[in-house]
């Protein structure tokens, strides 16, 4: 019971993945790649612009090394809930923006 108590503590997803596997470390380490691949997609959708592969990897490495802030931040707020929900609305803008441009160059 002890172990189910001290579970509640973290963040739905961390839960998640604890559970999954049955094992803290394993869940830790899933729940970080999850981190790094929804800021990944959020970066991807809502601020990258063409760069030189050498800038690229310099800010992607930096992103990848940020997201152990935010593994430690998920421990027991909900950071993973909140990449997801940005990614579903950049997702749902971009195909937006994608029809608008063309419906005006299908007017023109």
């Amino acid at each position: 019971m002890h172990a189910v108590e001290e579970l509640k503590s973290f963040s739905p997803s961390l839960r998640f993945f604890i559970e999954l596997t049955g094992s803290i470390k394993t869940g830790v380490i899933l729940q970080y790649f999850f981190i790094v691949i929804l800021t990944i997609i959020v970066y991807r959708l809502g601020f990258a612009k063409k760069l030189p592969l050498l800038k690229n990897i310099v800010i992607y490495t930096c992103l990848i090394i940020g997201c152990l802030l935010l593994l430690v931040f998920s421990y027991g707020l909900p950071i993973a809930e909140g990449l997801g929900v940005a990614a579903i609305i950049l997702i749902a803008y971009k195909i937006r923006l994608h029809q608008s441009k063309r419906q005006q160059s299908e007017a023109k």
